[in-house]
């Protein structure tokens, strides 16, 4: 009965997928359809915020003291998970639907997004727009962000030189880290800060740097990689490519598939609401009122670790050994006994199981619908298609899981290595460069909607001892 779960799930999810898309022009939703002809992203903000700022000072007023529910013992010795403590405007991860950006879901995005005039994937450009305003925008309000990015995407050389200090064989997370710190020198927010600026347009600078970050990281990160893989030899930025493209040109890659999935790749992993490692951190940092850049290097430092954004090129590897060990026509059963060996051996299966998600990760879901269209017939994709369905059973019968289905980190290896992306370490700085979009963006309304420096309370074994004994004797 689990396996023929496990093999109609995939048909379940894309049926409800494709009913919100055939559902989607009778969505509310489309009130967020752009009217206004105005292609300056922050004038957008400037008309927005005052409305935003008033809605969050009568929630405080007439709501303060409402509940959101009830601390346990588990949760707080069991990373504060399922625990409601954190704002975050830009996104909401529901455990079965998944993630939605500003209230849309991932196949809505996909329908309504600007896309390439040669493609079919959304333009991160346009998701930006998107986070920071909950707007759809127009083709050309997205043309001119494209613009307004490549305007400030010049990197100075002491940043390449702070690179250059590390030995080449450094993680290639930490040289981007190093990167992203070396660029915290031409922070706005910080000299604006020195120079008394009024606490009301901590968001305007603030802006300014995040717009500045989320057009360098790409550049920094393809440096990165070409120091590394490619003997130095850098590729020049490309003014007349969308953000998504230029990224795979500097990279060395300009096959046009390959453009498309960097473009669906970025809009996807921007952002995950603020309770995941990265978002959080770079959240907890901000709230300290330290500059952009310092707050997202320190979430860097997040995703560098195995549990979040390093499982991406476990993934990879796994597989990897997988087709090494048993070759690439490996059977069902071959794999399921190959399956039971690495959780035996006291390790998990990457790229499965996820803190809040209950169900397939429907960023697992569009990057194998990419993968059917443009290439059904790679070997390791086809090796994806079968773990999808032998391992949620055995995780299953294991009884350790909450969640035995795939997440967004068990498919974006496959795709990044069958277009010759194939060095996995550096995975995770592609994560990277993604996710400085919803971070960024965040970072601006926590600055626009002054938002506290965040401090819970913390407590010893021996408080929650006690605390217990007393609740147990009343």
């Amino acid at each position: 009965m689990v396996f023929f779960r496990s093999v109609s799930a995939f048909t379940r999810l894309r049926s409800r997928v494709q009913g919100q898309q055939s559902s989607l022009s009778n969505s509310v939703r489309w009130i967020q359809m752009q009217s206004s002809t105005d292609l300056d992203l922050k004038s957008q903000l400037q008309e927005l915020i005052p409305e935003q700022q008033d809605r969050l000072k009568k929630l405080k007023s007439e709501h303060g003291k409402v509940q959101l529910g009830n601390i346990t013992v588990d949760m707080v010795i069991g990373g504060m998970r399922g625990m409601t403590g954190l704002l975050w405007e830009t996104s909401l991860l529901d455990p079965e639907e998944g993630i939605r950006f500003r209230g849309l879901s991932i196949p809505e995005c996909q329908k309504v997004l600007p896309t390439a005039q040669s493609g079919a994937e959304p333009l991160p450009e346009g998701l930006l727009w998107l986070l920071l305003t909950g707007k759809v925008p127009s083709k050309e309000q997205v043309e001119a962000l494209s613009k307004d990015l490549a305007s400030r995407a010049a990197v100075p050389d002491y940043v390449y030189n702070a690179i250059d200090a590390l030995p080449s064989t450094a993680h290639p997370m930490t040289q981007f880290a190093s990167g992203v710190m070396a660029l915290q020198v031409q922070s706005e927010f910080q000299k604006a800060y020195e120079n008394g600026i009024h606490k009301s347009k901590f968001w305007e600078p603030t802006y300014e740097d995040c717009l500045n970050l989320i057009a360098r990281v790409p550049v920094v990160a393809a440096y990165v990689y070409r120091r590394m893989y490619k003997n130095g030899d850098s590729i020049p930025s490309d003014k007349s490519l969308d953000y998504g493209a230029n990224f795979s040109h500097m990279l060395g890659f300009d096959d046009e598939k390959m453009k498309e999935l960097m473009r669906l790749y970025i809009t996807i992993h921007s952002d995950h609401e603020g309770g995941n490692v990265s978002a959080h951190t770079g959240h907890l940092v901000g709230s300290a009122l330290s500059d952009p850049y310092l707050s997202f290097a320190a979430a860097l430092n997040g995703l560098a670790g195995p549990l979040h954004g390093l499982a991406n090129q476990e993934v990879l590897l796994w597989i990897k050994q997988v087709v090494e060990e048993c070759g690439e026509d490996i059977s069902k059963e071959q794999l399921k006994e190959y399956v039971w060996k690495t959780l035996n051996s006291g390790k998990v299966v990457p790229g499965y199981g996820h803190g809040v998600l209950r169900n397939t990760d429907p960023r697992y879901v569009c990057q194998r619908e990419f993968a059917l269209k443009h290439l059904p017939d790679d070997p390791l994709f086809q090796l994806v298609s079968k773990l999808y369905e032998v391992v949620p059973p055995v995780l299953t019968q294991l009884g350790k899981v909450k969640n035995p289905w795939p997440n967004v980190d068990a498919h974006s290896g496959v795709l990044l290595n069958h277009y010759g992306l194939t060095e996995a370490r550096y995975y995770t700085v592609l994560f990277g460069v993604s996710r400085s979009l919803g971070i960024c963006s965040q970072l601006i309304w926590d600055r626009a909607l002054g938002l506290a420096l965040e401090r819970p309370k913390s407590v010893t074994m021996d408080w929650l001892e006690a605390h217990c004994k007393k609740a147990s004797s009343a």
